[in-house]
């Protein structure tokens, strides 16, 4: 995959509201017709921008970052408490 922004070409939001994913962009996200996506804001500083993920890459990432919470916080607490 390569390591910088894909550029996939323009969709037209419809009087619905929906727009189409071009067929580039579903063919490298793997996204089916049903498949479900996730839809997350941008940055404060872009926030108009849109991120869109499908459910199960998005699953994966949040499993992931489950299991380093408690190293996180643990590492968060000896900081402020002033411990090494």
């Amino acid at each position: 995959m390569e390591d910088h922004p894909k550029f996939y070409g323009l969709a037209t939001v419809g009087t619905k509201g929906q727009i189409v994913i071009p067929s580039e962009a579903r063919k490298a996200l793997n996204i089916k017709s049903g498949d479900k996506v996730v839809l997350i804001s941008g940055p404060a500083h872009q926030s108009k921008m849109i991120s869109l993920l499908p459910v199960d890459d998005f699953a994966k990432f949040l499993n992931k970052f489950e299991k380093h919470i408690f190293t996180v916080k643990k590492e968060l607490s000896k900081k402020s408490s002033g411990k090494k």
